[in-house]
């Protein structure tokens, strides 16, 4: 049967190491389109004040972000780390795309994931409130034309308790696949056997598998 073997990447939108997987993933999809069906789900990286904005940890995403960009080739705007204040909270942007996939759809979810997480790290746009991840709704016109995504549905659904109840099912799901590590990529056979792979992964590693 077509597409009876699920590829579940398992990312958080605000993590670097998800930024530089992102290329690996759309060559995933558009390669190798009828192998597999492909399901995003959210990890949930950080909330908020979980990291204290001062010259250290500033210091670390610049050195983190390098280490990236060099494995992945991936562009990173640095303006962020200028700021004097900022809270590294992923859990807007993780609800963002669960409202999406809920609303419109698992392709939807895709194509806005692409659009955050270039806005956060190649525009160096804050992506941490839902004022701002609504925006990029009106964006899409390839699925607007599609699906008439509509920014006042992405705001009421994204404000409802079953948005917070579907995104902590996506993080404890991730959990109990084994995807620890972000990003992570599941692949589950028609008879249910998983096999996960943490961590940033090139697609000659994941193909192999």
């Amino acid at each position: 049967m077509k597409h009876n073997t699920q590829l579940v990447f398992v990312i958080d939108p605000m993590c670097s190491w998800c930024w530089g997987f992102h290329p690996v993933m759309e060559e995933l999809r558009q390669n190798y389109a009828g192998a597999y069906t492909y399901l995003l789900v959210v990890g949930g990286l950080r909330t908020t004040g979980q990291m204290t904005w001062n010259k250290n940890s500033k210091a670390y995403l610049a050195q983190n972000w390098q280490a990236v960009a060099q494995k992945t080739h991936q562009l990173f705007n640095h303006n962020l780390l200028n700021k004097t204040d900022f809270d590294y909270n992923t859990y807007p942007a993780c609800k963002a795309i669960v409202t999406v996939r809920e609303l419109w759809g698992e392709e939807a979810a895709f194509n806005y994931l692409s659009h955050i997480q270039k806005a956060f790290y190649v525009d160096g746009i804050d992506i941490t409130s839902p004022e701002v991840l609504s925006t990029f709704i009106s964006q899409d016109q390839e699925i607007l034309d599609k699906k008439a995504l509509d920014k006042d549905a992405f705001i009421d659904f994204y404000q409802s308790p079953r948005a917070e109840l579907l995104m902590q099912h996506d993080f404890s799901k991730a959990r109990s696949m084994g995807a620890n590590a972000f990003p992570s990529v599941v692949k589950i056979d028609p008879d249910g056997h998983m096999v996960c792979l943490s961590g940033y992964r090139t697609l000659e590693d994941i193909l192999q598998v």
